[in-house]
């Protein structure tokens, strides 16, 4: 992670004030004086800066500085042209210890503090010295003066100095201040949340993490961490789950996609088996295994075109029906099919009448169906209804972020 490297600006800038004026202002009796030792060697340092002579110039500062009986105000102007003759000669370590020592002097302006504290923790962490990057970082936080560079060096040093709860901590606040404020965090910072998290392997706070992931940086790889997280028991949290995956991209072999579709047929559902095969085969991650695939396609088309040539009679009976139990079938049919609305109607007339084996599933089916129609409102106020099952809860919360992305 790099920061500017022009953090020098801002102690150059006010020296060159100073050699732009008289050094000592004996017309304004009330502004600070320099000491009579002092008033000599000064004056020949800024003569010697104003020649560009810098090496020369911080040899004799540093013999005014090792002078006893120095005024707060000598060590103000000592440690202002230090800053600026070490910005001169990119004396890094130097600069930074000439900055440091100008803050909240008495004699270093409100706005001056600022510029040199989110300096001297620049130069810190550009230096590795995390312990200070950290703490001159959260003096500008704390200020409320910080900028992004700031906020992003550190986490960043929390991270690089292994001190990965802090560092995950810190990058959780952050990211979630942003996130009120309607802003979006760096790469860098849910990167590093997400790191930290592992390194801690805190699986709920790599949930979190991986949930920031996915609303601002998704990937087919995040979206198969995050969902290889959810552990779903039984075939019909197993579908659930390969149904996400295959909406995002994450399936990302053979087995997934034969698995997905032989249970697909076990509960009844040949459309879906279909549409696994076929993303599979378009995908070209069949190989070896796409004789199996074709097999198992050819008795799912057969099986479809049974379905489907009874969905009109199911419909009647499942209107008849005193519970939701067949119109919740009938909706997963649809959704097979990729016959949206219709599933979405079927699936809202099942969760309204109730009576239903596993009404977390048919309400996540129905979210799922809402949101491939295109009202991806309904379909989330559908995926925060379902609750129950933990597998099931958890994916219905990445279906609410998969579905603020489409």
């Amino acid at each position: 992670m790099k920061f500017g490297t022009a953090v020098a600006v801002c102690a150059a800038g006010v020296a060159l004030t100073l050699l732009a004026a008289p050094l000592f202002a004996a017309d304004q009796p009330k502004a600070p004086t320099v000491s009579a030792a002092l008033q000599k060697p000064l004056s020949e340092v800024q003569a010697l800066l104003k020649d560009n002579k810098f090496p020369e110039a911080l040899e004799k500062l540093k013999a005014a500085d090792a002078l006893p009986g120095k005024s707060p105000y000598d060590q103000h102007l000592i440690n202002q042209l230090t800053a600026f003759a070490c910005s001169k000669t990119n004396d890094m370590a130097c600069l930074g210890k000439a900055l440091q020592g100008q803050i909240d002097d008495g004699f270093t302006t409100p706005d001056d503090n600022q510029k040199f504290t989110r300096a001297v923790a620049q130069l810190a962490y550009q230096s590795k010295d995390y312990d200070k990057a950290i703490d001159y970082g959260n003096r500008a936080i704390k200020g409320g003066f910080a900028n992004d560079d700031i906020y992003a060096m550190v986490g960043a040093s929390y991270y690089l100095k292994n001190d990965f709860k802090n560092a995950a901590q810190f990058e959780e606040g952050h990211i979630a201040d942003l996130a009120k404020a309607g802003k979006k965090p760096t790469s860098d910072d849910v990167s590093i949340y997400l790191s930290s998290c592992a390194k801690l392997n805190d699986q709920a706070c790599i949930v979190k993490a991986l949930d920031y992931q996915l609303t601002y940086y998704p990937k087919a790889d995040a979206w198969g961490e995050a969902l290889a997280m959810v552990h779903p028991k039984g075939d019909y949290e197993t579908l659930q789950t390969y149904r996400l995956m295959a909406d995002t991209g994450a399936m990302n072999s053979a087995d997934e996609y034969l698995d997905m579709a032989n249970i697909a047929m076990t509960r009844g559902s040949p459309g879906d088996a279909q549409h696994a095969l076929q993303l599979g085969m378009d995908s070209g991650q069949l190989g070896a295994k796409a004789g199996e695939a074709q097999k198992l396609m050819a008795e799912a088309k057969k099986a479809a075109a049974t379905d489907q040539a009874s969905l009109a009679k199911a419909e009647q009976d499942a209107g008849a029906s005193a519970n939701g139990v067949k119109l919740a079938g009938l909706g997963l049919a649809y959704l097979g099919y990729q016959q949206y609305d219709k599933a979405a109607e079927q699936l809202a007339k099942a969760v309204s009448k109730g009576g239903l084996k596993n009404e977390a599933d048919t309400r996540l089916d129905l979210g799922i169906a809402q949101l491939k129609s295109g009202h991806k409102d309904d379909a989330v106020k559908t995926f925060q209804s379902v609750k129950g099952s933990p597998a099931l809860e958890r994916l219905a919360a990445l279906w609410v972020i998969h579905a603020q992305q489409t």
